[in-house]
């Protein structure tokens, strides 16, 4: 049965952690990740922080083949980092196990992945690729998708299904407008960044699933 977990590593743990040594205040969001021929491609946005050379707050790193601004709106950067497959990190055991990545969040006291895999033994697998290279993560929460879940349910992170329901429940999507975003993030806690980038990838992730069983043919149609 299709089981997601969610683990931490220390910040300093993951190469793109360096960059908390110079910004300690930034969030570092994982955009999509392309596993290639002989590296990991992670898109990944930096918020919280308004910097003349955003490339040069990443500590040079064994792992880190190359690292280059793609996009920036205020404080929000937009960064494509190639690393090798022969540095023995996070991705590159995700990569290596196959193990989807569903979202990972940096901040200067550790990162947050959530992972889904086809069942309990493929998180094993991961866990199990992890002690052996030595890689410090710690599984914090583990659960199976059930037949209870939906669909809709199932796609979504906790940080987004929050965002959305409490964005649903302030009137966010009324018009207009009952609450403005950063009275959002005001109440969850994070930034006004932070609220539209989980507000926008839950929608995405909706939006999906629902199309995707649209467009789908049912059992016996023609």
């Amino acid at each position: 049965m299709a089981t997601e977990a969610t683990f931490t590593v220390p910040s300093d743990a993951f190469p793109l952690g360096s960059v908390f040594e110079r910004l300690p205040d930034v969030t570092v969001e994982l955009e999509r990740i392309i596993p290639a021929r002989d590296v990991v491609v992670p898109y990944f946005w930096v918020r919280g922080t308004e910097v003349d050379d955003i490339e040069s707050a990443f500590a040079d790193h064994p792992g880190v083949e190359d690292i280059r601004l793609v996009d920036s709106v205020g404080d929000e950067y937009l960064l494509r980092v190639e690393w090798s497959l022969e540095y023995d990190g996070v991705l590159s055991t995700l990569t290596a196990t196959k193990i989807p990545l569903i979202e990972a969040v940096g901040t200067n006291r550790q990162w947050t992945f959530d992972v889904r895999g086809d069942d309990r033994s493929d998180i094993a697998s991961f866990q199990r690729r992890c002690r052996e290279l030595d890689i410090p993560i710690t599984l914090t929460k583990l659960h199976a998708l059930t037949p209870i879940e939906t669909d809709t349910e199932s796609a979504l992170t906790d940080p987004q299904r929050e965002a959305l329901v409490l964005a649903y429940d302030r009137g966010y999507f009324n018009s207009p407008r009952e609450v403005t975003m950063a009275e959002l993030g005001d109440e969850l806690g994070i930034s006004q960044q932070a609220v539209a980038s989980r507000l926008r990838r839950g929608i995405d992730r909706i939006l999906g699933r629902t199309l995707s069983a649209i467009s789908s043919p049912s059992p016996g149609g023609t």
